[in-house]
């Protein structure tokens, strides 16, 4: 009876040893995938920030003569009285 309750006791403590170590594998696993996570969220908002700062500079641009004199030359072909313009059709 000594003997089959020693052999009970050993196939415990192996299962609880092999149940100890499949969690253990689980919760890594979980922890890496956390990490990855983070990681591409930390980029994703290094790139939205960059791209908000880049958003701030043209707004305090935007109201410049520069801009707007800019903005008529490029994209409603506007020029400056006596202002001269040349376009090369040679190629």
């Amino acid at each position: 009876m000594k003997k089959r309750k020693k052999i009970y006791i050993k196939i415990l403590i192996i299962l609880i040893g092999i149940y100890v170590v499949i969690t253990l594998i689980n919760q890594q696993k979980t922890l890496n995938e956390y990490k990855r996570t983070s990681k591409n969220l930390e980029y994703q908002i290094a790139e939205q920030e960059k791209k908000q700062k880049e958003l701030n500079d043209k707004k305090e641009k935007v109201g410049s003569l520069e801009f707007i004199e800019d903005t008529a030359r490029e994209k409603l072909d506007m020029y400056l009285p006596n202002e001269r313009v040349y376009l090369d059709k040679g190629n």
